[in-house]
């Protein structure tokens, strides 16, 4: 009986923390949210990425081979985020006092 008492004891103090139904909601909502937009901002970024290494390497040809030109448009090109992430959704609405007090 001390064991079983030991090992729920441990148990139950290595566990996280129950979410409320509300907190459940919310991560439901942002998960969904942030496939929904990555399935549009994934293939965008992708043919914005092909452009501009495409743009980069004729930049290259029409300005007689000046390097510094066609690496900015690479480095703009090729610049993140890929994906969105609750780091970049965070960024796109701004600072909300109300999320963070949780």
């Amino acid at each position: 009986m001390k064991l079983l008492t030991a090992a729920l004891l441990i148990v139950a103090l290595l566990s996280p923390p129950p979410l409320s139904a509300e907190d459940l909601i919310e991560q439901a909502g942002a998960g969904v949210g942030m496939t929904a937009g990555n399935l549009w901002v994934v293939p965008l970024k992708g043919i914005a990425v092909f452009w501009g290494l495409t743009a980069g390497a004729l930049s290259f040809v029409l300005s007689g081979g000046d390097t510094e030109v066609t690496r900015q448009a690479w480095e703009n090109a090729t610049e993140g985020p890929y994906v969105v992430t609750p780091e970049v959704a965070r960024t796109a609405i701004g600072q909300r006092p109300e999320l963070e007090s949780r």
